[in-house]
């Protein structure tokens, strides 16, 4: 069962998620948020394994949620349903930890497949999305670019790092202690940003740019003096 929080402050939209979700059977809502801060809350009180969220919150923008959800242990996927369609939204959501992101237009089918997908770890993005997360790379605004120019949080290059030098998510998952689930997550993110096919091909890419080249020890070193 796919364990999933709503996070829309519009009711009526809201309620017609809950209705449309309510019949299949491997998808359960176990809450929903009006609010970002309602949106974290829950997160840590409900342990979701899906979050289903919105950008367009009366509080604080749905991307601050999705970094204090990111952000936490055991973090669940973040599966973005919003009616921006704008490359910044897309590529800040991304960046922010979104494992997918769907315009508002998809239809269930559509919606269903996606939380399913997310929730396995995979990188979903809805076809009007799709085309531009392949077709260009996005980069953090007022950052210093990362070797690979994409974008990457601080998280992700560590994560990189390690990939690059050969650990597996569960290793990884020890050595920065958080959750395998954390970990897999944001591998199915680093491998959209890469634009790579799989996990294979975006390490090839990570280690032609300098990654896995003893910076792994050197990380553990640090994070243990």
């Amino acid at each position: 069962m796919i364990r999933v929080l709503l996070v829309e402050d519009h009711p009526i939209y809201r309620d017609g998620l809950r209705t449309g979700l309510r019949p299949i059977d491997d998808v359960d809502v176990v809450g929903e948020a009006a609010t970002a801060a309602e949106a974290v809350a829950l997160t840590e009180r409900l342990r979701p394994d899906v979050v289903l969220l919105d950008l367009g919150l009366p509080d604080r923008s749905g991307l601050e949620a999705a970094r204090a959800i990111a952000a936490g242990d055991d973090a669940p996927a973040i599966l973005v349903l919003t009616m921006r369609d704008d490359d910044g939204s897309v590529f800040a959501a991304i960046r922010a930890g979104a494992a997918g992101y769907l315009l508002k237009g998809a239809d269930q089918d559509e919606l269903v497949r996606a939380i399913r997908g997310v929730a396995a770890g995979e990188a979903v993005f809805g076809p009007g999305v799709a085309g531009r997360v392949l077709g260009r790379a996005g980069r953090d605004q007022g950052g210093a670019p990362d070797p690979l120019g994409v974008g990457l949080t601080v998280r992700e290059r560590e994560i990189l790092e390690l990939m690059a030098a050969g650990w597996g998510n569960q290793t990884i998952a020890r050595r920065l202690h958080v959750a395998p689930k954390t970990v897999r997550n944001q591998v199915s993110v680093l491998i959209a940003k890469l634009q790579a096919a799989d996990r294979g091909e975006a390490i090839v890419r990570a280690r032609a740019a300098g990654y896995g080249s003893g910076g792994a020890d050197r990380l553990f070193d640090q994070r243990h003096q």
